[in-house]
């Protein structure tokens, strides 16, 4: 039975490109492949109905596609904007186009319930590149990397309140010294005033954003309210202000806690 490997994810998001690059890509392995795309097989059974039901209908449909072709793996994809659809297809890998906020079709973006399990997590619409990274794992059969407590490792130090997007950008930045990230959160829970979250909600979404991609790469610590670093000389260590663009640079934790009306 064919591997099956569901491509999700709002109209525009790039589903089609991405299962044609991955595609590409586990076929430049050896690997056989078959895809399906909803639209096709909508039209092959003349089913255009978008009702709860009609979704759910062509959820088990995909899925039997998926089964009865005799390739290495199944690319399938299909918005499944419902949880139920995700769980009737059964994947193997489930692969989350998360490149746009709204698609082009109202009912469905009203319909559209963002998953809480998935493998990857695609935040940009660079299909090469996702295929190379995504398909690499699914041939080798990867594990993902385990936290070295031994190994270099690049320290963040901060409050987290909460994690944004410009922490990710941080992130993804240090990652490409070492490979891996301590990522300490201070207790500061209540002190002046302007931080609500407690030590499990920071690290919850910290985890959210990270682990689709970064998962074994990274561990969260709990620290006091360091306010302060200090080393003697020549003991090894070295520090560093890393900059960004505009666009980084002007995220404030303090303004999104505001729209969440929490200040």
């Amino acid at each position: 039975m064919s591997k099956r490997i569901l491509i999700m994810g709002l109209p525009g998001a790039g589903k089609t490109f991405m299962a044609q690059a991955l595609k590409q890509y586990l076929e430049s392995e050896s690997c056989s492949v078959t895809r399906f795309n909803a639209d096709e097989v909508r039209r092959q059974f003349d089913d255009w109905d978008f009702s709860p039901a009609g979704r759910i209908r062509q959820s088990h449909r995909m899925r039997e596609l998926a089964d009865g072709c005799d390739a290495d793996f199944a690319i399938c994809d299909f918005v499944a904007p419902l949880t139920e659809m995700r769980n009737n297809f059964c994947a193997d890998w489930c692969i989350w186009m998360d490149t746009i906020d709204q698609g082009r079709f109202e009912d469905t973006n009203r319909a559209f319930v963002a998953p809480d399990v998935y493998d990857f997590r695609v935040t940009e619409q660079n299909a090469d590149k996702w295929a190379d990274f995504i398909g690499s794992h699914i041939v080798d059969g990867r594990r993902r990397p385990q936290f070295d407590w031994r190994k270099e490792t690049v320290q963040m130090l901060g409050r987290w309140q909460p994690w944004h997007a410009g922490h990710r950008a941080l992130f993804e930045r240090l990652i490409q010294r070492t490979g891996q990230v301590i990522i300490q959160i201070r207790d500061v829970q209540g002190w002046q005033g302007s931080n609500p979250f407690s030590f499990e909600q920071a690290a919850g979404f910290i985890r959210r954003d990270l682990d689709p991609l970064y998962q074994g790469q990274y561990e969260i610590q709990l620290v006091p309210n360091i306010v302060h670093i200090g080393w003697g000389r020549g003991v090894g260590y070295t520090s560093g202000e890393e900059t960004f663009d505009d666009s980084i640079t002007q995220i404030s934790a303090t303004q999104i806690r505001r729209e969440m009306g929490l200040e």
